[in-house]
């Protein structure tokens, strides 16, 4: 079972904020952008896109739950039979919200809900490459990282036993041998 929000709501009762909120979702769908407040705006937001998504399935049992919220048939039958239409590519995100400033009189911040009409713009990823390049890119980095060690101990070493075999240079090399190390 749904919980009730928490809080004022926009009318005063949990009946009073239905009506408001579908009022606004008839409006927001016969004109296709509304301004309200803020509040109503994001309210109204998960409401409209839920019918919108309803209206996509066009079956009967969604038209009739459609009619139980927007009680004007004309902005059904044009949800049904227009918007839908528009809304089919699109998966999600069928309004958008612009706050405009607040309203003169109360100071009320103000916003224009709207449906979103631009096509959908294919958006291409290319995972395979990107995955795959940034793992080698670190390898290669340690790799050349570890070099210069690998370099420099192999050299330090040949030293020492080059040390080793003159006799007297071994103790002097052999401190900087253990700093290369540490």
């Amino acid at each position: 079972m749904p919980k009730p929000t928490k809080g004022a709501r926009l009318g005063g009762s949990p009946a009073h904020e239905r009506l408001i909120l579908a009022n606004l979702a008839t409006d927001l769908f016969r004109h296709g952008k509304i301004r309200t407040t803020v509040t109503k705006a994001k309210r109204l937001r998960p409401l409209a896109e839920r019918l919108i998504t309803k209206a996509k399935k066009g079956d009967i049992h969604n038209r009739r739950q459609v009619l139980t919220v927007v009680r004007d048939k004309g902005v059904v039958h044009h949800l049904f039979t227009e918007l839908a239409v528009t809304f089919a590519e699109r998966p999600g995100g069928y309004t958008r919200i612009t706050k405009i400033g607040a309203r003169k009189g109360d100071n009320a911040p103000m916003a224009v809900i709207e449906l979103v009409t631009e096509p959908l713009n294919g958006v291409t990823t290319r995972r395979a490459e990107a995955p795959a390049d940034a793992p080698a890119a670190p390898a290669e980095e340690e790799t050349k990282a570890e070099a210069p060690e690998a370099v420099a101990e192999e050299a330090a070493e040949a030293k020492a036993e080059e040390s080793k075999t003159e006799g007297a240079e071994a103790p002097a090399e052999a401190p900087e041998a253990k700093k290369d190390e540490a």
